[in-house]
């Protein structure tokens, strides 16, 4: 199924859908996710700039790319085995003028995240910029029923593989190159049925202004995201249908925001008119207020 933004259903109305695998398909939902914003029309603000994407063939991931390639830039997005969301990416950032390269692979695996980036410059030349979004969560009722399995796997997916990705990419940026991290309103106000996915995000947090100290001095600015609901793949695939259809209800605005509705926030971070800007986190929630 493709991307259509004219596409109007109201956002707050969705279906009581499940999937049966982490991190979900955006192809098989039954209502698709907004990825392009109908009133973006890009000014060049990211020209010439190659952009390397974790978790880009859906959800923010997806729309991020679409939005970074309306503002000139070329992508390269990474993800874990969904091949026909990757390539409905690659079309529609293609659709934009913009080159597109998809890498599959297991970002919780150092030597996968060394790869993913000796492509991206084998083929690029260069990173500017590094968008760390790629995420799983399994909810729990109590702490007694995490695994070691699961506390590993999600670390490793959601922590472990900024650590491997920024390190890897960090020789093949310039001053003035960018580093955006994807946390979650869940690191500011918790989630008694994810303690461990909130728990990375919170280290991300912690990471995003630890490493924007560390580098800038070296002109990189590292800033993060921090959505709150948003209509992804992985909704469905973490959550009972009873659970997905009222997903997003309890903030503020009464629903679930759309990956477009989060892509300009990365926009922002990735362009000059950031350029003050690092060891910070845009909060994109639907009003939540959570403290800094």
């Amino acid at each position: 199924m493709h991307d259509d933004a004219s596409d109007k259903q109201r956002p707050d109305d969705l279906p009581a859908e499940d999937q049966e695998q982490q991190p979900g398909v955006q192809a098989e939902m039954q209502q698709q996710p907004r990825s392009i914003h109908p009133e973006h029309i890009g000014t060049g603000k990211l020209e010439g700039k190659v952009a390397l994407i974790t978790g880009g063939d859906s959800g923010i991931g997806r729309a991020v790319a679409v939005a970074f390639a309306k503002e000139g830039a070329d992508i390269v997005i990474s993800y874990l085995n969904e091949h026909d969301d990757a390539k409905e990416t690659k079309r529609l950032v293609e659709a934009e003028d913009r080159s597109c390269s998809a890498i599959a692979g297991d970002i919780g695996q150092e030597s996968i995240c060394q790869t993913i980036v000796d492509k991206t410059v084998a083929e690029r030349g260069r990173i500017d910029i590094l968008v760390n979004n790629a995420a799983e969560q399994h909810p729990q009722q109590s702490l007694t029923d995490i695994s070691a399995d699961q506390l590993e796997r999600t670390f490793r997916t959601n922590i472990f593989s900024m650590f491997f990705l920024t390190k890897a990419a960090l020789p093949h940026m310039q001053r003035g190159a960018a580093i955006i991290n994807t946390t979650s309103v869940t690191a500011y106000k918790g989630s008694p049925e994810l303690l461990d996915y909130s728990s990375t995000k919170g280290a991300i947090v912690a990471f995003t202004r630890s490493l924007s100290m560390s580098l800038a001095e070296q002109g990189i600015r590292v800033n993060a995201v921090a959505p709150g609901p948003i209509w992804t793949p992985l909704i469905p695939a973490t959550f009972p249908p009873e659970k997905v259809e009222s997903f997003g209800k309890d903030v503020p605005m009464g629903r679930a925001g759309q990956p477009e509705e989060v892509a300009m926030s990365y926009v922002f971070l990735a362009s000059d008119d950031s350029s003050y800007i690092s060891g910070q986190v845009l909060h994109p929630n639907g009003g939540t207020v959570v403290g800094s």
